[in-house]
């Protein structure tokens, strides 16, 4: 979810500069145009045509189904889990750590064989993208018509080069957007009937019992999911960030904040008022962009609150991915955080 800073960069501008590279027009010529209007999903035999409806209703056809596929990392994961895998030619956001290492949103994706066109928020190489010569373009839509990580100062560029779908990923239970990523993989030739993929669901269908035996067995567990910055303690929205949102279907008792920043994904406290919302467990978004809690350390306030003192606070991929391979993992690890944790505030 674009929560705490991942918002915050949601709406900033000047992130990119525009790309006006020399020679950058002739590869822009007799490139696709993006889907328009319609309101029917379907899929055509491999050969045959193809069409898709994402979650801003508009229909994107071509004469087949895409083979060259640029997504957003943790989209183009996801897809792999669901069974693509020579179709994802480029990917954009963060895939490798300083070390080489991959990002855990990369999941299974083999990041050595596709083309990394930025590994940040506001990094879009628009030459490399053209010249992998995309047939469709793929990412998460938290805002309506806000296409995540696409730069706004560089989309009117981006868009015309090939067909773009969104997938709605806020205000709408986890659930929601794993369907339509399998929807949109299945359409794009994986077998979602593939032992990989009824493997996976069958672990997060028992992920999520899990839960809900957890907090059947441990009731009256308080669980806050926050994200923490040098300046600000991001309390996050359930009644907006899809995973928080699945998590309170499922019986957590969530935190939910009151005077809430533009967006409605966070309230964002002063380091001095961290103790505002009383937490036996605290969810910690695991980002690169966020403290880490060995950097929390140094804030007197976060030490002082009741589940860091109990040792109750465990990592929260705020940005999952919606995969049932890549969710899974996030209830199993809640399960077990809220089955071992113990009430610690009144």
């Amino acid at each position: 979810m674009p929560d705490a800073l991942s918002h915050r960069r949601l709406s900033r501008r000047g992130l990119l500069a525009a790309a006006g590279a020399a020679g950058l027009g002739a590869l822009l010529a007799g490139c696709g145009k993006d889907g328009g209007d319609a309101a029917a999903t379907s899929a055509g035999p491999t050969g045959g045509p193809w069409s898709f409806t994402d979650d801003r209703q508009q229909k994107v056809d071509a004469a087949a189904r895409p083979t060259r596929i640029v997504a957003f990392t943790g989209v183009a994961a996801a897809l792999v889990d669901f069974g693509l895998d020579e179709q994802i030619v480029g990917v954009f956001g963060e895939t490798k750590k300083a070390d080489g290492s991959k990002e855990p949103q990369a999941g299974d994706l083999d990041v050595q064989q596709v083309e990394i066109l930025g590994n940040a928020w506001g990094e879009f190489n628009l030459e490399k993208y053209a010249g992998l010569r995309p047939e469709l373009l793929v990412t998460h839509m938290y805002d309506p018509g806000a296409l995540w990580y696409v730069p706004d100062e560089s989309k009117a560029k981006i868009l015309p080069l090939a067909p773009s779908v969104a997938i709605t990923t806020a205000r709408v239970p986890m659930t929601r957007p794993i369907e339509r990523y399998a929807e949109l993989a299945g359409s794009l030739g994986a077998d979602l009937t593939a032992k990989k993929v009824t493997d996976a669901k069958a672990r997060f269908t028992a992920a999520a019992e899990a839960v809900r035996q957890a907090v059947r067995a441990n009731p009256g567990i308080k669980v806050m999911a926050a994200s923490g910055s040098p300046d600000l303690f991001y309390v996050s929205n359930p009644k907006v960030s899809t995973d928080l949102m699945y998590f309170a279907e499922l019986g957590v008792d969530l935190v939910v904040p009151t005077k809430l920043e533009q967006g409605d994904y966070f309230e964002a406290l002063s380091w001095e008022n961290t103790g505002k919302f009383p937490a036996d467990l605290i969810l910690l978004d695991n980002r690169p962009t966020a403290l880490a809690p060995k950097d929390l350390a140094a804030k007197p306030t976060w030490a002082q609150l009741p589940a860091v003192k109990a040792d109750q606070v465990t990592p929260w991929d705020a940005v999952p991915r919606f995969s049932y391979a890549g969710a899974a993992p996030l209830l199993e690890n809640l399960a077990t955080a809220i089955r071992g944790a113990k009430k610690v505030t009144a």
